[in-house]
């Protein structure tokens, strides 16, 4: 257990691989109940979040999921969120647990519509059900046809007894699987029937240190390493959750910067030289000239392969680029590579 955002998490029960692969080939349960949920409410809910986020929610419809992020006013990233549409006047936000406080102030700022927003975010444990077999796993213990569920859309509904569950197929592992919102009080007794039914399955309770390598695995942004209040949504690779179809805080100055081009960009890549890449070492090129820095690194579990994430400058940005990461005083050869890095 190690303190995380103001919560004590697991980091990992069994060990970091088997964990991993316990995800990647059956089913797993991550306890990620330190993340944020924000309802607004009223008939300019919609116009908020459209004035806040950078992807276009008019996409959405009732029971749909949208990843979006917040832009700040320089161009950064206030947080990377999850928007759920309940109904036309209804909206749950899903934010980092490091950001709460911030992500509430800073939407609370750019109300000046009158949205009721209501912060629950300590009255939700939120269980992570992911894996290739967590729909089989979870079956009967909903009415909810969880096979036929998309990806990205969520319904409430009665689970494992417990009415008024938000059952969501969406998660940060690229293996599949369901996010279950429920209230506190009835916590135990769903993480209870969940691995009472999830026996047969080879269920496992998953931790931190395997989350942070399966998203990597997938390319996915965590908030704080590869995205922050420095980066844009452009540099991030985000431009797909980046519409300026609308008008959004700052959207003039990123769409300016999609315009005329950036000058740092996010790339993924795969290390050639043994050596696994860290958070903050440096990146340089063939001629040991700085280039950019690592933002994520670890050795991926499924390919059994030193893998990371990191900005670089955008003339060293291309596919197939050799670059070099400082590792312990050597400059260790790398290869900007397509994501994801997991393809199942």
């Amino acid at each position: 257990m190690v303190p995380f955002a103001g919560y004590n998490m697991p980091v990992q029960y069994e060990g970091i691989n088997i964990e991993h692969e316990t995800v990647r080939n059956s089913v797993g349960v991550f306890d990620v109940s330190h993340m944020g949920e924000f309802y607004l409410k009223g008939k300019n809910a919609f116009a908020l979040i459209q004035k806040i986020t950078s992807n276009d929610a008019s996409v959405l419809t009732d029971g749909k999921v949208q990843y979006s992020c917040l832009p700040n006013d320089d161009g950064g990233i206030v947080d990377d969120l999850l928007v759920y549409r309940i109904n036309s006047e209804e909206y749950l936000l899903v934010v980092n647990a490091s950001n709460i406080e911030k992500d509430w102030n800073w939407i609370s700022q750019h109300n000046d519509l009158g949205v009721e927003m209501i912060n629950s975010s300590d009255e939700f444990s939120l269980l992570a059900v992911q894996g290739p077999l967590a729909a089989k796993a979870l079956q009967s213990l909903t009415e909810v046809n969880l096979t036929e569920m998309k990806y990205y859309t969520f319904e409430i509904d009665t689970f494992a007894g417990v009415e008024n569950v938000i059952i969501s197929a969406t998660g940060y592992t690229g293996s599949g699987g369901f996010e279950l919102y429920i209230k506190n009080k009835d916590a135990e007794q769903v993480w209870n029937a969940i691995f009472n039914v999830g026996a047969d399955f080879g269920i496992k309770p998953i931790g931190l240190a395997a989350r942070d390598t399966l998203r990597l695995e997938m390319g996915f942004c965590l908030y704080g390493n590869d995205i922050n209040d420095t980066t844009s949504p452009i540099e991030a690779g985000l431009g797909w959750i980046t519409k300026f179809t609308k008008d959004f805080v700052n959207s003039e100055e990123i769409k300016k910067q999609k315009e005329e081009g950036i000058t740092k960009k996010l790339v993924a890549f795969k290390m050639v030289d043994k050596g696994i890449p860290r958070h903050d070492y440096t990146i340089v090129n063939a001629t040991g000239d700085t280039i950019g820095i690592v933002t994520s690194g670890t050795m991926s579990p499924s390919l059994k392969e030193a893998i990371g994430m990191g900005y670089v400058t955008k003339d060293n940005s291309k596919f197939g680029s050799e670059i070099y990461i400082q590792v312990r005083n050597k400059n260790l050869k790398a290869v900007i590579v397509k994501l994801p890095f997991y393809k199942n």
